[in-house]
């Protein structure tokens, strides 16, 4: 298999997952300059009032480009705390909520200096729940055509493709419906372990 060309992103959406659960090499960006309006520093969740962003502050240098791996979180506004809280509410009648909370605490409670840093704390978490095992790299350069496949697209949170993902039951689905390519954590606290299978499954052209 050709090797997967990824952002690193917060709790990434699920159409993420199904690239990656696809494919055996990964290759993270680290040369990017920071764009605004990503999945780099944001998710989306279920609530009880229906899709639910959770944002993650940066700390801005007006006027200058900042490389997504230079990139400082703030906390001025505790926003972990705020996340954890959320996700807690949404989320805590879910059938897998209580199999996987213990081993996510420690990253809302470690104060994470770079956003990078983060994002690739998510992602591990994310893959052991997933008992996935990929070899992951980075890039040393950015590299605007590349022989690797692509998916950096899929980072981008506006006016992002609609994904025909399959339903599987969510928490509030009889209030909105179902909310296809919410983050990784939606399918994982309904799934649990069946999650990699509902991944492995879709059929889509990536």
């Amino acid at each position: 298999m050709q090797m997967l060309l990824l952002q690193p992103t917060y709790f990434a959406p699920i159409i993420q997952y199904v690239a990656i659960s696809k494919n055996n090499n990964i290759c993270f960006e680290f040369e990017d300059n920071f764009q605004k309006q990503t999945y780099r520093n944001r998710c989306y969740i279920y609530t009880a009032d229906g899709k639910h962003l959770l944002n993650v502050p940066i700390q801005h240098n007006k006027g200058v480009k900042q490389k997504t791996k230079d990139v400082k979180i703030d906390y001025k506004d505790d926003w972990n705390k705020l996340h954890l809280k959320t996700l807690t509410t949404a989320y805590n009648s879910s059938p897998f909520f209580e199999f996987y909370i213990d081993d996510l605490l420690p990253i809302f409670n470690k104060k994470h200096t770079f956003l990078l840093d983060l994002n690739l704390l998510s992602h591990q978490f994310i893959m052991e729940a997933l008992q996935l095992e990929i070899t992951t790299t980075k890039t040393d350069e950015f590299l605007i055509e590349t022989p690797l496949k692509d998916f950096r697209n899929l980072a981008i949170s506006k006016k992002e493709p609609q994904y025909n993902l399959e339903r599987y039951i969510q928490v509030f689905e009889q209030n909105h419906g179902f909310i296809s390519n919410l983050s990784i954590l939606d399918l994982l606290f309904m799934e649990g372990p069946n999650a990699l299978n509902y991944l492995e499954s879709q059929n889509l052209n990536l």
